[in-house]
């Protein structure tokens, strides 16, 4: 029996759009003699929906697609899509009125419905806010004829989470439910699982270790099926991939794109077959998994929400130089616009560095100089200002010319406004309110600068060694031995250029120090005392966690930023504003 794995790229909201990339599919693995078709979790209207559950006319038209689709499907073929589901019983037992469900559609009708029964509350996820989980894990039995013999397959289905309570493998005692265990004990001869699991740096070898570890404890295969693509702050890696009954990988769907791809289930051994795996690896490095994050969330935020072009500033500085390589290979140079707005305090060689990258780059530019707006502005608050010193209120007006220069820029031309900071300035708050933090999108946000000087130097790499076949490499200029971000971009102090002589040194640790505290702050959840006690001096760690809690205010008036981490200052981020702080305790 043929099977075949969907892994799609929806939008979400866009029910008929996404019914139609199933059909699309759906036609295709047909003429391979497919027999059952599987697709990401809530396949049919974008994960996650978030509060457009909330909307009865949304479920409806879920309803309706659905019911047209599976009339619209060859009859061959089963299909199992993921979708909502009304609980009939809602009101009377006082449950959620949805389920996140996966329906198996074949013949032209709903023939099985599944529930996910584990919903995730941790996180980006809030899933027990709309749903409510199912009381049983179970299967289908799909009826398979040839010309030689006739059989039965009995396939458990599982949705994303239910296949990550595994408490031998957390070495955790206290999970009530394991599907897989259930399903186990049902006898079925494989199980397919419909996820919508998010990206973060090497996320897929703990999906493949734990998938590894479960298929050799049942001796079960499993088919796991992952959306692809960016949405909202979420990129979706897809990585499908299939292991067999003694825990080998048989196939892996490609990293960060589209693809269909066919398996087969042999009856006789009662075990997933396949010859595909050895030609599609997982990237090679974390800088090229975070760069194809990266590359894919732009191109998606920017096509899903409406938009074609993006605009930045452009100061000469490594984080929009990144950013301007990822939007460049993300949506093709015709399609970026950089802007260099020099300040009296801009040195030479920020503008000669900017314009370098442009040429490496091919993208358009323009040079707005903002010193007479700056006059203007200190002509206005002279009398107010009178008497006071030059400090950040000074510092931060140049900030906020340029981004309300780029804003006007945007709505001139429809274009999206990218912002440029990286995570290690928004975690401190070294960024300016409605200034550099202007923006419809903050690519890198939740990249620290170590990072961001690592992710330039492996581009680099690659162009150097004409290696076009990383992401978004073909709308990137690649000339052999070339750098594309300009060397002397990669050697100097980092500065914001918003005074004379200034270096972010000069206000903040080293970065490899800020990041190493950031890290073990954010992501690792830990303590002052903690920290210090790892080695960090006592009076910057306290500062650094100062600046950190200070700062949210900001963080919660910033653009959605890309997740790649564990811990981003994103949806899943869910910090009070106003607090005294208590995580200097140990």
């Amino acid at each position: 029996m043929k099977i075949a794995i969907a892994q799609l790229n929806p939008i979400i909201g866009d029910i008929s759009g996404n019914a139609k990339l199933i059909l699309e599919a759906a036609q295709k693995a047909q003429k391979s003699d497919v027999k059952l078709m599987i697709t990401p979790e809530l396949s049919l209207i974008g994960y996650p929906p978030r509060d457009l559950l909330v909307y009865p006319s949304f479920i409806e038209a879920a309803t309706l697609e659905l019911e047209s689709l599976a009339q619209d499907l060859p009859s061959e073929i089963a299909v199992l899509v993921g979708t909502v589901t009304f609980n009939s019983q809602a009101a009377e037992k006082g449950e959620k009125s949805l389920f996140n469900s996966a329906v198996l559609l074949s013949n032209g009708k709903v023939k099985q419905i599944f529930h996910k029964r584990l919903l995730p509350t941790y996180d980006v996820f809030d899933e027990d806010r709309y749903f409510e989980p199912g009381k049983s894990s179970d299967f289908f039995t799909l009826e398979i004829s040839t010309d030689s013999s006739e059989y039965s397959a009995k396939i458990g289905v599982t949705i994303c989470e239910d296949l990550w309570n595994d408490a031998a493998f957390w070495g955790k005692r206290n999970y009530t439910c394991e599907p897989m265990k259930e399903l186990a004990a049902q006898q079925v001869d494989f199980v397919v699982n419909m996820s919508a699991s998010p990206y973060r740096v090497g996320k897929q070898k703990l999906r493949e270790s734990m998938l590894e570890h479960s298929t050799n404890r049942y001796q079960i295969p499993i088919i796991y099926v992952n959306q692809v693509g960016g949405n909202d702050d979420l990129v979706f890696d897809g990585c499908s991939v299939v292991f067999n009954s003694a825990g080998n990988p048989l196939y892996r769907a490609k990293a960060f794109e589209k693809s269909l791809a066919v398996v087969e289930f042999n009856s006789a051994k009662k075990d997933l077959i396949s010859a595909d795996f050895e030609s599609i690896k997982l990237p090679e490095s974390e800088d090229e998994e975070i760069w194809s994050a990266l590359v894919l969330g732009v191109k998606d935020y920017v096509q899903k929400c409406g938009f074609s072009k993006v605009v930045f500033g452009l100061s000469g500085g490594i984080d929009s130089a990144l950013v301007a390589a990822i939007a460049t290979a993300a949506l093709g140079k015709e399609n970026v616009l950089a802007i260099l707005m020099p300040s009296p305090y801009s040195s030479e060689h920020s503008v000669k560095d900017a314009e370098a990258l442009v040429e490496n780059l091919g993208i358009a530019k323009q040079i707005i100089s903002i010193g007479d707006l700056m006059k203007g502005y200190d002509n206005n608050l002279a009398d107010l200002f009178a008497g006071t010193n030059f400090g950040i209120a000074e510092e931060n007006i140049q900030s906020r010319i340029r981004g309300n220069l780029l804003m006007a820029i945007s709505n001139k031309f429809g274009h999206l406004l990218l912002s440029t900071g990286n995570k290690s300035e928004m975690a401190v708050g070294y960024c300016t309110l409605y200034g550099d933090m202007n923006g419809g999108l903050a690519v890198i946000s939740d990249v620290p600068k170590t990072r961001v000087y690592s992710l330039c130097r492996w581009l680099n790499q690659q162009a150097v060694n004409s290696n076009q076949k990383f992401y978004g490499a073909e709308n990137l200029l690649i000339t052999e031995k070339s750098n594309i971000i300009p060397e002397n971009i990669l050697t100097k102090a980092p500065s914001a250029e918003l005074k004379e002589d200034q270096k972010d040194q000069d206000s903040l640790p080293d970065y490899e120090v800020l990041d190493e505290i950031l890290f073990r702050l954010v992501e690792n959840c830990e303590s002052s005392a903690e920290i210090i006690a790892a080695g960090h001096d006592s009076e910057v760690v306290n500062k650094v966690v100062k600046l950190v809690m200070r700062a949210e205010f900001k963080r919660r008036q910033a653009p959605p930023g890309l997740k790649i981490s564990e811990r981003a200052f994103g949806t899943g981020w869910r910090m009070p504003i106003a607090k005294k702080l208590v995580i200097n305790n140990n």
